[in-house]
């Protein structure tokens, strides 16, 4: 049975997995979309802007993934600490 840390790492692990797929979904869509959403027609220079906004979204989820995984290594040294 997992506890406390391991239990954190496999999520912190899954988590990588979900959003690992999702953003190269999303950029395999904004490469070969024809038009957007709002009908206006996808030339270089809107894909560049999609691609940077997809960009910050992902160093945003970065360093949320990196702070869960500095309490996830934190929680599970202290279990080991307890248990030993």
């Amino acid at each position: 049975m997992l506890v406390g840390g391991e239990y954190m790492m496999k999520l912190w692990w899954l988590s990588n997995v979900f959003w690992l797929l999702f953003f190269s979904i999303v950029a395999v869509i904004i490469n070969f979309r024809e038009v957007d959403g709002s009908g206006l027609e996808q030339t270089t220079e809107l894909k560049m802007v999609s691609f940077i906004v997809l960009g910050v979204a992902f160093i945003l989820v970065l360093l949320c993934q990196l702070v869960f995984l500095y309490f996830a290594k934190k929680s599970k040294s202290s279990v080991h600490k307890r248990t030993a």
